[in-house]
């Protein structure tokens, strides 16, 4: 495992205004401007900080600098790294003023945790322990910290070693976390804490949390605000469970025809929720239509209506007469009688709390959801789902893309990808300078010939980057061919991979990595520790019992495979047990991977390069880090620039001498065993993995 540690300022209330991941990022900035006696002067700090992305659009070199000396800063003077952190807080302040404040989202799944207004809520924090104490209760490991007090500091303090993460998220998606890759003892080590971090945040994204400039140290320490963001969005995903036409078909009933149908699959979760309210609410006859869940329902009136056409055997005539703080009470009340579970008081709903009023709008529709029992209408929704298989890939598109850090949320990729903006910002994150933003145009477009020429320009630059995208146009995308969009985010995704594990080759010489490098990497990696496994192929069907993954994880970390928990991988029931835990054990090590255990077990050959290209950079990557805490004691490792710039360049490019990768096979580009015999993009017939990125915006750094 990488060296565990974090950067430490001697001033607390400065360390407290920074997550580890940003403070990794700014001291390889700082770092990287040091003169040839490992010194930065306040001279170096206007080019450096006008290069920073949150400040590049908005102040020139002279602005800065002219911010610096208003400061009283000496230009030919030494400056330090806290001096540094300093001067970047003053001018994030100007920016934020100049900008009229701050913009928070309220979305949970898109929240940003900003680290100047750490705003703790307290209604929020009694609704998430109440939520824990009664989803994990009887936790066998959990049950001697439950149940916990709201009043106190019980939850950041249960949450520092990160079981409680891990189990909520299985609480939330069943089966997402191997348990037994859980360290749980009641006193863990460092290594141990930071194990399950990794994993818990690994898993976060594999089921769609939004973890942005959250690293290990930061969960470590039991930040209020960060821990809180990361709860919030993991109830979100189990409440929203069921509001889709997989789960509930019968929400077809929402909409009139089959075009309408193809914007509910577009929809958000919290869309389709307010759109299943205000469908009920239509019925009931309230007239105004609700929109958000703040102001829309703080006087309780479309909360009334909403239950007494779902629970009519429960309601009191006096809740509509009654005055706003009274009916909030007897709204509660009636929703109580219903089971529903309690996740805001009358003064959540008259302060207009979205998060915990789109909690209990939830919890209304999964008690009672009041929709049709037609089976015709049922049939026909469930004809517009896709099969397992299209569903799989689609889950790992959505969840690889939603972990790159780009500014749009993917909530279905064949919909939201179809006007090009999206393509085009996953482009230029992969491929940095490759879009020309003005021919670009952002959503919401409503010229059609506007959605072809993002597509178009998509295609173009498809083609650049060496895709295989034969008599593929741009309008293909617009009218959401689902193979052709498979197909493209394939090739966009390997070549993102490929391009990361290449920068952290040092004797490369301009060859391009291929797959059969990363093969021989791995049979290379396996063997050096004596044991005689290997892959012939990506599609060895050996691989399925999942003995391969397990030696070659075992090979790169030899401490996180307990070789007491696998199974010789003989039958279906072994082979499962095998996969998950394969899953589990290379989040838990560090790497960022969406693919399911029946990937494994399928033999899935894209999925298992990914896996595999996922293992090999964690490992390189080791190389860089050890290689830059040599030279530079506090920077623990490279990390995401806080402003969610690449810093693949700088940060991992350090000199790797003891890599075994055959280059007699690194004669190809892109091409490899995966390409197709035709000439189209039709490989997407079979599921696909996730690709690895270095860095994220929010990445989790293993520290």
């Amino acid at each position: 495992m990488s060296s565990y540690g974090g950067v430490i300022i001697s001033d607390q209330w400065l360390q407290s205004q920074f997550t580890q991941v940003e403070l990794r990022s700014l001291i390889s900035k700082f770092n990287s401007v040091k003169n040839q006696n490992g010194k930065v002067m306040a001279g170096d700090l206007p080019p450096l900080m006008v290069k920073l992305k949150a400040f590049r659009d908005m102040y020139s070199e002279e602005d800065i600098r002219g911010t610096l000396s208003g400061l009283g800063s000496n230009f030919s003077d030494e400056i330090d790294f806290e001096s540094f952190l300093k001067a970047y807080l003053n001018l994030q302040g100007q920016t934020t003023a100049k900008l009229g404040g701050s913009k928070n989202s309220s979305s949970f799944l898109k929240a940003t945790t900003t680290t100047l207004l750490h705003t703790i809520s307290e209604s929020e924090r009694a609704s998430y322990v109440a939520h824990i104490n009664s989803y994990l209760g009887d936790d066998p490991f959990l049950k001697q910290y439950l149940p916990l007090d709201p009043a106190t500091n019980d939850l950041f303090n249960l949450a520092k070693d990160g079981v409680l993460l891990c189990k909520l998220i299985n609480v939330a998606v069943p089966g997402t976390i191997d348990e037994r890759a859980i360290n749980t003892k009641r006193v863990l080590n460092p290594w141990e804490r930071n194990e399950n971090h990794t994993l818990c945040l690994n898993s976060a994204k594999a089921i769609g949390c939004t973890v942005v400039n959250i690293g290990t140290q930061d969960l470590i320490e039991g930040r209020p605000h960060l821990v809180l963001g990361l709860i919030s969005q993991i109830i979100k995903i189990q409440l929203l469970a069921d509001l889709n036409l997989k789960k509930t078909p019968q929400l077809v009933e929402l909409v009139e025809d089959s075009n309408d149908v193809e914007e509910l699959l577009s929809l958000p979760p919290e869309k389709v929720l307010l759109k299943w309210m205000n469908f009920h609410l239509q019925k009931a006859g309230y007239k105004k239509p609700v929109s958000n869940f703040s102001s829309d329902v703080k006087d309780g009136e479309a909360y009334a209506y909403l239950l007494n056409v779902l629970a009519p055997e429960h309601c009191n005539p006096a809740t509509l007469d009654a005055k706003p703080n009274e009916r909030a009470k007897l709204v509660l009340d009636h929703a109580e009688r219903m089971n529903c579970k309690r996740y805001l008081s009358p003064k959540d709903i008259l302060e207009g709390s979205s998060n915990l009023n789109l909690a209990f709008v939830a919890q209304i529709f999964h008690e009672r959801n009041g929709l049709t029992t037609d089976s015709k209408k049922i049939s026909f929704a469930e004809m517009m789902t896709d099969d397992v298989q299209t569903s799989r890939e689609e889950r790992c598109f959505r969840l690889w893309i939603n972990s790159l850090g780009i500014a749009t949320y993917v909530n279905n990729v064949f919909e939201d990808v179809r006007n090009g903006w999206i393509l085009l910002e996953v482009l230029d994150k992969v491929s940095p300078g490759s879009v020309n933003w003005k021919q670009a145009s952002k959503p919401p477009i409503k010229m059609p010939f506007r959605k072809v020429e993002n597509c178009n320009q998509v295609v173009k630059i498809g083609k650049q980057l060496k895709f295989s995208l034969v008599n593929v146009a741009g309008n293909d995308i617009v009218q959401g061919n689902k193979k052709l969009i498979l197909a493209f985010l394939w090739q966009l995704m390997r070549f993102n991979i490929l391009q990361l594990l290449r920068n952290l080759r040092s004797h490369s010489q301009g060859k391009e990595m291929t797959d059969a490098d990363i093969l021989n990497w791995a049979n290379n990696k396996v063997k050096s520790t004596g044991r005689t496994s290997r892959m012939e192929s990506f599609k060895d069907k050996s691989l399925s019992n999942g003995i391969f993954f397990l030696e070659l994880l075992s090979a790169v970390e030899p401490r996180v495979v307990n070789w007491n928990l696998v199974t010789k991988g003989e039958s279906a029931e072994e082979k499962k047990l095998n996969a998950t835990y394969i899953v589990s054990v290379a989040r838990k090590l560090g790497c960022s991977i969406f693919l399911l255990p029946e990937d494994i077990m399928e033999v899935n050959q894209k999925m298992l390069l990914t896996l595999t290209a996922s293992i090999m950079f964690w490992s390189l990557q080791q190389v860089v880090d050890d290689t830059e805490r040599s030279l530079s004691p506090v920077d623990a490792s490279p990390a995401t620039s806080i402003n969610g710039e690449d810093e693949s360049s700088s940060s991992l490019g350090g000199e790797i001498s003891n890599l075994s990768i055959d280059d007699t096979a690194s004669d190809t580009t892109v091409t490899s065993q995966f390409e197709n015999e035709g000439s189209t993009v039709s490989t997407a017939s079979t599921p696909l993995g996730d690709g690895i990125r270095a860095e994220e915006k929010g990445c989790i750094a293993v520290q």
